[in-house]
């Protein structure tokens, strides 16, 4: 039995309309990176990337996409994400494009990517904010979010090989 492997793209769905990334659904999403692979790499790029592409993960909210293929060909579909100019769904075509953020060979290394990455854009908007209740929000979030890192990162350090309470949220 042979194992293949993977890459996973961790991209960002950049747009000034809000609208856009509302209306992300994955198959949709999965269409387009296909058609674009098509018409930039043409019949070898489509055939390469079809098989073992998928959309893994993609929230809507925040806008974040993560792509998995094939190792050997993850460089067509990595060049072909700048090539997405817009996202049409349900009629409507809203201006957009792709930042890659991460490539990563795991979901567990893109998700601590991601991690780190959310924790600089809120102490880059921590810095950016004017009025006094958004800056006390944003450090109640950050603050949250490095607790939970830290918890976590305690919880695989330690081996107590019991059972686990649950303890109550504040």
């Amino acid at each position: 039995m042979v194992r293949f492997k993977h890459r996973y793209l961790l991209c960002e769905v950049v747009s000034d309309d809000p609208r856009c990334r509302l209306t992300l659904e994955d198959r949709v999403l999965g269409t387009l990176v296909r058609d674009t692979i098509a018409r930039v790499h043409g019949t070898f790029g489509a055939a390469a990337c079809s098989i073992g592409f998928a959309v893994r993960y993609l929230n809507a909210y925040t806008g974040i996409v993560l792509l998995r293929c094939r190792k050997e060909f993850y460089r067509l579909v990595w060049s072909a994400l700048p090539f997405i100019t817009y996202l049409e769904n349900k009629g409507h075509r809203y201006p957009c494009f792709l930042n890659t953020l991460h490539v990563g060979g795991t979901i567990r290394t893109c998700q601590k990517f991601l991690i780190q990455y959310n924790r600089r854009q809120l102490l880059i908007l921590l810095q950016n904010c004017t009025d006094e209740g958004e800056r006390e929000a944003i450090q109640k979030s950050v603050t949250k979010s490095c607790l939970l890192g830290e918890e976590s990162a305690g919880e695989e350090l330690s081996d107590s090989g019991g059972e686990e309470t649950a303890e109550p949220m504040e």
